[in-house]
């Protein structure tokens, strides 16, 4: 009877091979993923110069493919990646839009804007105004050490031609904003973009600055000098942002997500009008840290703790979440209105010298991926981000951004294959064939046993 049970086992875990097969070689087919890697279009800095421009029609995967990571940094000419000591890289943000096919090709155009009526940006989920905050990634100084890798089975789903308007094409544009800090007078009130630094009176434009604006990115457009050490000297370089993107072919079986982006600057309010109830957004992108008080300081209670609630548009499951913020950050984190925390991101700080460990800046962010179906936000909702600085010291133009991915679902359990699948899901083919054969290994093993003693206990062997 002892050898029938295992015969039996046997024949359960053909079938569950032979169940779940159809979905696993369709989810093997998607575990494809591809790797390219990109160069911006150059970019020469000299010591205290700053570059903030907007590259139109980037090199780009193409196709109706699914998005799983988006890396970047900035190397030289040589390929060498380049520190934030020598260069900080303020920030960098992708976007996706859609190109009329018959307009003027604008590539790698600097600050050059494309015409409105050629021109749709297409948007992530939200919440800023207009096209702010819009982008599909984007990170800064931390960008060495922050994953960014959207887990199985979830992606950006991007380049579907049933969504992209007749006579239009889908291109992606790239900001990047560095700041060459090599042999500047005072490196962090660079990189804070504080405007007596800068000599900034005005904007890129020419329109005046605030009296109360003493730092942030108005002071530090494209082509701005940064105040250099009295006699410095040094070479101009060219640089580029090296990106990586992973992808694989868009398939029914990935579950696309969708991009929130939260900024604590954001003064959003609720009316009502012809329209019904709407919000409006009002996001500043950057504030400034007041340093505070000596009592405070000899207590080491210098923490300055800005905040702000939303109301969430839809309900959908949260896949992902990272934080985005400045020298000075100690932590963001979003939560409930109960308290209950939805995603922690805190701040990773460098302690060396060389390319993703610089002293002093923020070099990573800490990432959450919640087990799937595990944090749900419902219609309407009420979010609170957070973002805390240590204010010890006066900053300027600091962020307190939050990114998180939202699924519409989460992967359904196929009732008695579930474990098996989730046991081999990552699976490569070989490892699969692999398995197959050993599994069948050992059913032809039991059935050879069985065939030499079935007179022990009167029963037939399994016929195969």
């Amino acid at each position: 009877m002892k050898n029938c049970s295992r015969i039996w086992w046997i024949v359960i875990a053909i079938y569950v091979l032979a169940s779940s097969m159809p979905h696993s070689l369709a989810y093997l087919k998607n575990e494809k993923i591809k790797t390219e890697v990109f160069l911006s279009p150059k970019f020469v800095l000299g010591p205290g110069s700053v570059e903030n421009k907007f590259y139109y029609g980037i090199d780009f995967p193409s196709g109706h493919i699914a998005l799983k990571t988006f890396d970047a940094e900035v190397v030289d000419e040589a390929g060498n990646s380049v520190p934030l000591h020598e260069t900080y890289l303020h920030h960098w943000i992708v976007a996706r839009y859609y190109m009329c096919k018959d307009a003027d090709v604008l590539e790698n155009n600097g600050n050059r804007t494309l015409q409105e009526s050629d021109f749709i940006f297409v948007k992530n989920g939200g919440f800023c105004q207009s096209n702010v905050l819009r982008q599909y990634f984007g990170l800064g100084s931390e960008t060495r050490r922050t994953e960014t890798h959207i887990p199985d089975p979830y992606a950006l789903e991007v380049g579907n031609p049933t969504e992209i308007p007749p006579g239009y094409e889908e291109r992606w544009i790239l900001n990047v904003h560095a700041i060459d800090t090599r042999g500047v007078e005072d490196k962090m009130g660079c990189t804070e973009c504080r405007c007596d630094l800068y000599n900034a009176t005005e904007d890129e434009h020419g329109r005046p600055l605030r009296p109360d604006y003493k730092g942030g990115l108005l002071c530090c457009s494209d082509h701005a000098q940064c105040k250099l050490r009295h006699g410095f000297e040094g070479v101009r370089r060219t640089l580029y942002l090296k990106y990586t993107v992973q992808w694989v072919d868009w398939d029914t079986s990935v579950m696309p997500v969708k991009i929130f982006i939260f900024d604590v600057t954001d003064s959003w309010k609720r009316f009502n009008d012809s329209k019904g109830l709407r919000t409006e957004h009002h996001c500043l992108i950057e504030y400034d840290v007041e340093s505070c008080s000596d009592t405070s300081l000899a207590d080491n209670k210098c923490i300055h703790t800005k905040k702000e609630s939303f109301t969430f548009p839809t309900g959908g499951y949260v896949i992902y979440g990272v934080a985005h913020q400045h020298s000075g950050g100690i932590g963001s984190k979003l939560y409930r209105e109960d308290g209950q925390v939805i995603c922690s991101s805190n701040p990773t700080y460098g302690n060396g010298k060389e390319a993703g460990n610089e002293a002093g800046y923020i070099v990573g962010m800490s990432t959450c991926y919640p087990e799937p179906g595990s944090v749900k936000l419902t219609d309407g909702e009420t979010l609170i981000l957070e973002s805390n600085y240590n204010s010890s010291v006066y900053h300027t133009g600091v962020m307190g951004l939050f990114y998180i991915l939202v699924a519409d679902r989460v992967p359904n359990p196929t009732p008695f294959v579930h474990g098996p699948l989730e046991a081999y899901k990552n699976m490569n083919n070989s490892a699969f064939i692999i398995g197959a054969i050993v599994l069948l290994g050992v059913v032809a093993a039991a059935v050879g046993y069985r065939q030499r003693n079935k007179s022990e206990d009167g029963y037939e062997a399994i016929v195969m």
